[in-house]
């Protein structure tokens, strides 16, 4: 369906949480290593232009250093579009509070989510820096300060990064406009506008 109709934005949010078979067992989750890189490897197949974003949680219980280096690999490997990391902790109720013992230390779990978000500022920057020079059409969200900020279809709003463009004047929140990227930093765009704007879109 995303192939065959453009009205759906090319993004898709599949929180993998971990890759290390043995965490996801422990995690309780019905998908395995195997199935979540075949299914990445097919939707980069199937839609290459589509944006990918993840979840992962370091320091489960069981999660040794082999464990997370499996994660920090993969994620070095497959270079998700967008990524978030977030610590382990027990939540009320939940199979991990009633069944595990928090081992892994907090200084460690928050040394692990270090690792993997200068990683993935690492890829996000090198994504970013390849696309100056790149048209893409985005819709405005609000003006602030000097620029209008707004976002791509690959940005999921006040969750992903904005792209900040200048020389607009009188422009709407909700307007779809086409923009040529003009900078970057690891995880914001600028931009400026190119032909003629659509006007509001609701």
């Amino acid at each position: 369906m995303m192939q065959d109709n453009p009205k759906i934005c090319r993004y898709i949010d599949l929180p993998v949480q971990h890759i290390s078979d043995k965490v996801l067992k422990m995690m309780r989750r019905e998908h395995d290593s195997e199935g979540t890189r075949r299914l990445l490897k097919d939707i980069r197949r199937m839609l290459p232009d589509a944006a990918v974003r993840t979840t992962v949680i370091a320091g489960h219980p069981g999660e040794t250093e082999k464990e997370f280096r499996e994660l920090l690999d993969f994620i070095g490997e497959y270079r998700f579009d967008r990524l978030g990391a977030f610590r382990y902790s027990h939540e009320e109720n939940t199979f991990g509070a009633l069944n595990y013992s928090d081992t892994v230390p907090e200084r460690t779990k928050e040394r692990r989510v270090a690792r993997i978000m200068a990683l993935q500022q690492e890829i996000a920057a090198a994504r970013n820096a390849a696309m100056t020079g790149s048209t893409m059409r985005v819709i405005i969200d609000r003006k602030e300060g000097l620029f209008h900020v707004g976002r791509s279809q690959h940005d999921s709003p006040e969750v992903d990064q904005e792209i900040l463009v200048t020389g607009l004047k009188n422009i709407e929140p909700g307007t779809f406009i086409d923009v040529k990227i003009t900078g970057s930093t690891e995880f914001d765009l600028y931009a400026e506008k190119v032909g003629k704007s659509e006007g509001r879109k609701v």
